[in-house]
């Protein structure tokens, strides 16, 4: 852990260590949300810029590494760890160097909200959050907000489309844009006329779903069958014969891997198998894998497509590459799963970009380089771009402005702190291309056709 005193310039109380409290009960959900709602000022007041001069700053990964959705926590980890190795290698931040620490939120908010207040009142010097999912969002983005911790949620969820934390920022699309342009390929690439949807009914599962619906309708499709299956069930026979009975052409879903592998055996035992599209909810090995093997490998290979937010190879996704390869520690292996991967490509953005946001204010406060984030990764007159943070520290210190330019390509916040990004189709190696689709298509469809 790590120990050092606030900056008493900019802030003049010190945080003691507090405790996790809170159970997995609802009586400790209960208890969670009142301490938090308590703790809300002296945590505001113990924010993230709790670092001494030329100390160590923390870089936080606060998602799932246990769970039904435990395949979040270790993509994060791919895209983070490499960020702040890049870092460390090219001198740190004012004389700080960087340190990373993960936590488990079990992908439960029951869990997530202490362990969100231990990780605020345990960490020095914690700067940065890549995180959380979809799963504890909306009950810990608040109080990493008060606690004045930059953010970088992997959740799509609507109710943040229009987000009022300062502190939050959110480099991968809403849920709504993946359901969109899950639409956009299923009616316009491949003309689709009939789909069924078959979502798990966990909240990371549904985002993307009531886009997709109304994209697919909107453009002239007609959806034939809707099935919100209930995750881990040891079979879905009822739900299987109404999609078998509805003669859908294709099938849009996102479950987590043992839901997904057991639907789509049952669904080829039963002889209703045929073209399936999945969100990025689907883009691991360890969902590819199971399902794979449900369905057989010929099968997967013939019917499988994936839509999921992405970017052509580039010069910035090159250099998160070459850093995976060369500090492989801490990475769960093999490391070719992480090569071009998008959530580790978003992951590894936000940290450099924070990292000289930092360097553009010359500050490692969040109060102060915070808004240095939209800064660093806007394009302007003269601004010089970079894909590394090497080459955006040298700029920097030449007196230049930047604009870094990472794996998924430009990252141009809105005054929501949101980017919209592109959307890549891809075969069911999950890496190779066959179609893009541009941001713009997308956020034309949202605006006619809202879920």
């Amino acid at each position: 852990m790590l120990t050092s005193n606030i900056n008493l310039n900019r802030m003049l109380v010190r945080c003691p260590a507090r405790r996790a409290f809170g159970t997995r009960t609802s009586r400790g959900i209960v208890s969670a949300l009142a301490a938090a709602i308590s703790l809300s000022f002296l945590l505001t007041a113990c924010g993230g810029g709790a670092a001494s001069p030329h100390g160590k700053l923390t870089f936080a990964v606060f998602m799932p590494f246990s769970g039904s959705n435990a395949s979040y926590g270790p993509a994060a980890d791919a895209g983070t760890i490499p960020a702040i190795r890049a870092i460390n290698a090219a001198g740190g931040v004012l004389g700080h160097t960087f340190t990373y620490k993960n936590v488990d939120t079990r992908g439960d908010p029951a869990d997530a909200v202490p362990a969100a207040n231990q990780l605020i009142a345990n960490t020095s010097g914690l700067v940065g959050i890549n995180g959380p999912t979809s799963d504890e969002a909306s009950a810990t983005v608040p109080l990493f907000n008060r606690a004045r911790v930059p953010t970088n949620p992997s959740t799509g969820q609507a109710s943040f489309d229009r987000s009022t934390y300062p502190y939050f920022w959110r480099n991968t699309p809403p849920d709504a844009g993946d359901g969109a342009a899950i639409a956009y390929d299923a009616r316009v690439i491949e003309h689709y006329s009939t789909a069924a949807a078959v979502f798990g009914n966990d909240i990371a599962s549904q985002g993307a779903e009531p886009s997709a619906i109304s994209v697919f309708k909107g453009l002239g499709g007609r959806i034939v069958a809707t099935e919100n299956i209930a995750l881990d069930g040891t079979s879905y026979e009822t739900e299987i014969a109404k999609v078998i009975a509805a003669h859908p052409q294709v099938i849009f879903t996102e479950a987590d891997p043992q839901t997904s592998a057991t639907f789509f055996r049952e669904l080829r035992d039963a002889g209703g198998l045929r073209p399936f599209i999945g969100t990025d909810g689907t883009n691991t090995k360890s969902w590819a894998n199971p399902v794979s093997q449900a369905v057989g490998a010929t099968n997967f290979k013939r019917l499988y497509t994936i839509v999921q937010f992405g970017a052509p190879a580039s010069a910035g996704a090159a250099q998160y590459n070459n850093t995976l390869l060369k500090y492989p520690s801490g990475i769960q292996k093999p490391l070719s799963q992480w090569l071009n991967y998008p959530y580790a490509l978003a992951e590894w953005d936000f940290a450099i970009s924070e990292a000289l946001a930092m360097l553009e204010a010359h500050s490692v406060d969040p109060r102060v380089f915070n808004p240095d984030i939209a800064r660093v990764t806007a394009p302007g007159p003269g601004a010089v771009v970079v894909h590394s943070f090497a080459a955006g520290k040298t700029a920097l210190q030449q007196g230049k402005r930047i604009q870094f330019i990472g794996g998924m390509g430009p990252t141009i916040y809105d005054r929501y702190h949101d980017s919209a990004g592109t959307f890549l189709v891809q075969a069911s190696d999950q890496t190779t291309i066959v179609h893009v689709i541009p941001g713009s298509a997308v956020s034309n469809l949202l605006l006619r056709f809202p879920g």
